[in-house]
C-alpha cells in the first residue's frame, strides 16, 4: 500500500464520501447484530480541529450542530453525535489546576445537608424541544445519536469524590443510595424525552465503569447502585423502538454478562489494547452484542498510517461474515490524533 500517504488527506476522503449516500439503516443493522451492505463507521465524537478540517470554518454555519453534522457527513458517517445543552449538567466544582489532581478536591456532597442544598438539574421538555426541528435540518439519510452529560457512576463520583464514595459506602450508605437515585432519575427523564424524537436514531449511554485492571466499584456494588439504572435507561430506549449503545471505559469483563444479558445493551463501545484488543473482544462477545470501534487511541496517535490502514482493513475482514461491527477508534478522536492517521483508518471503510 505504497500510495497510502497520497490518500490520507481531507480532499481525497471527501472524493470518497461525496459518492457515499448517508444511510442510518446500515448502522441500525450493525447495532442489531447483522451485516450491513457496506463497511460502516462509528465514533463517540470527533473534535473541533478535525471538524474544521472536514467541514471548513465554524463561522460559515448558523450553529455548531450544523457544523458538526457536516463534518460527520464529510467523513462518511451515517449520523452525528449530540451532546446535551450545557445548561443540562450536574453542577461540579472545578478541579484546582495542577499536575496531579485529587478526585476528592471537587466534592460537593459529603453529608445530608450538602445533599439537600445541591442544585439538581432537570431534564425538562422545553430544553430539548429544538430536536423537533431537526427532521428538516438533518442531511437526508442521517440521524442524531445523543449522549448524556456523563453517566450515573461518573456523575456520582464527580459530585462525591471517588475516595469519599468508597468510604461513604460503609459510613453513610443511605446517602450513597440517595445520590445514585437522584442522578439516575435525572438521566432517566432525559432518555424518556430525547428518545421520542424522530430525528434521534439511537442513543448512547456513556458511563465509565473501570480502571485498566478492574471495575471502579466491585461488581456487586455496580449491580446494586449502577446497573439497575442502566437497565431502566435501556428499557426506555427500546420501548421507543431504538437501540442503546454502552460507552464505558475500563476492564468490564466481570460485568459483561450483566451488560449483555441483564441490561440488554445492543452494542458496546470503548476498547484499549492493554485491557483487551478489540479483535479479541469481537471473538469473545461478537454475536451476543455489537462491537463498535476499538482501534486503540495510543495506536492511532503513534502508529504509521500504513499500519493503521492494515489493522482497520483486517478488522473489517474479520467481521465481514458475522457482522455486528462498525469501524472506529477505541474511545474517540482527540485533537492530538494526526489527521493522516485518522484518514488512514476511515479509508479502510470508505474505499469499498
Amino acid at each position: 500500500m505504497h500510495s497510502i500517504r497520497n490518500k490520507t488527506s481531507s480532499q481525497y476522503i471527501k472524493t470518497l464520501t461525496e459518492k457515499r449516500i448517508p444511510d442510518f439503516s446500515q448502522l441500525v443493522t450493525i447495532l442489531n447484530g447483522g451485516k450491513a451492505d457496506r463497511p460502516t463507521l462509528f465514533e463517540l465524537f470527533l473534535n473541533d480541529r478535525l471538524n474544521g478540517e472536514l467541514a471548513g470554518d465554524r463561522s460559515a454555519y448558523k450553529n455548531e450542530l450544523l457544523w458538526t453534522m457536516q463534518a460527520f457527513r464529510n467523513a462518511g458517517y451515517d449520523y452525528m453525535t449530540l451532546y446535551p445543552p450545557c445548561v443540562f449538567s450536574f453542577p461540579k466544582k472545578r478541579h484546582p489546576k495542577s499536575k496531579s489532581v485529587s478526585q476528592n478536591d471537587a466534592a460537593l456532597i459529603y453529608d445530608r445537608k450538602s445533599f439537600d442544598s445541591y442544585r439538581w438539574p432537570a431534564a425538562g421538555e422545553k430544553l430539548f424541544s429544538f430536536l423537533g426541528d431537526w427532521d428538516e435540518l438533518l442531511i437526508p439519510g442521517m440521524k442524531m445519536i445523543p449522549c448524556t452529560p456523563g453517566g450515573v457512576l461518573e456523575n456520582v463520583t464527580d459530585i462525591i469524590g471517588f475516595e469519599n464514595l468508597c468510604y461513604m459506602l460503609f459510613d453513610n450508605e443511605p446517602l450513597v443510595q440517595d445520590t445514585f437515585a437522584r442522578v439516575g432519575e435525572t438521566l432517566l427523564e432525559y432518555y424518556k424525552i430525547v428518545s421520542r424524537y424522530s430525528a434521534v436514531g439511537a442513543l448512547i449511554v456513556n458511563d465509565d465503569w473501570g480502571f485498566s485492571s478492574q471495575t471502579l466499584l466491585s461488581p456487586d456494588d455496580l449491580r446494586k447502585y449502577v446497573i439497575p439504572w442502566h437497565k431502566e435507561f435501556v428499557d426506555v430506549i427500546h420501548k421507543s423502538g431504538k437501540q442503546a449503545v454502552l460507552h464505558s471505559c475500563g476492564q468490564l469483563e466481570h460485568v459483561m454478562d450483566d451488560v449483555i444479558d441483564h441490561i440488554g445493551f445492543d452494542a458496546k463501545h470503548s476498547y484499549e489494547d492493554k485491557i483487551l484488543p478489540v479483535e479479541q473482544a469481537y471473538e469473545k462477545w461478537g454475536g451476543r452484542i455489537a462491537i463498535l470501534g476499538g482501534l486503540d487511541v495510543d495506536f492511532m496517535c503513534t502508529a504509521d498510517p500504513r499500519d493503521i490502514y492494515h489493522r482497520a482493513k483486517a478488522m473489517l475482514n474479520r467481521t465481514s461474515e458475522k457482522g455486528g461491527y462498525a469501524l472506529g477508534t477505541g474511545n474517540s478522536v482527540p485533537p492530538y490524533v494526526p489527521f493522516e492517521n485518522y484518514y488512514a483508518m476511515i479509508l479502510a471503510a470508505l474505499e469499498n
